[in-house]
């Protein structure tokens, strides 16, 4: 399990405005990161504590700060991005992603975004694969 987790605006909710603060993510009282989650924003909001060790904290400055922020929180563990491809993407196209764990479903939702945009001239090397009737697991490292 990762020590921290992050994830873009949509990822945590609907809103494309100002905040609705009642609005506590996706996943009801109990979301599945168990872990301080920073959610890349452009608007400020109060941190968003839920059950089982879940903090939803907002950054405003970035994505370098997200991952100093992630990075101090998980301590020894390691940091995870949770999504969406958007966010994804800027971190590869930073250099930021040391192991890249895809989990591809023949789903997509909305007009859907496609993961690698503006990521050019990545250099990950296939490390695993395991396929069930529902979805194909990949692994890439840099």
């Amino acid at each position: 399990m990762a020590g921290a987790f992050i994830m873009g605006r949509k990822m945590f909710g609907p809103d494309r405005g100002e905040w609705d603060l009642d609005w506590h993510g996706w996943w009801g009282p109990n979301p599945p990161y168990h872990a301080p989650t920073f959610v890349l924003c452009h608007r400020p909001r109060p941190s968003v504590e839920l059950e089982g060790g879940t903090v939803f904290h907002f950054v405003t400055d970035g994505i370098e700060a997200a991952l100093e922020r992630a990075r101090e929180a998980a301590g020894e563990k390691n940091v995870s991005i949770a999504g969406g491809p958007g966010t994804l993407n800027q971190y590869l196209a930073a250099g930021l992603v040391d192991e890249l764990r895809l989990h591809v479903a023949p789903f997509v939702a909305g007009g859907g975004e496609r993961l690698f945009d503006g990521a050019a001239g990545l250099a990950l090397k296939p490390v695993s694969s395991r396929t069930t009737p529902h979805v194909t697991h990949l692994v890439y490292r840099r």
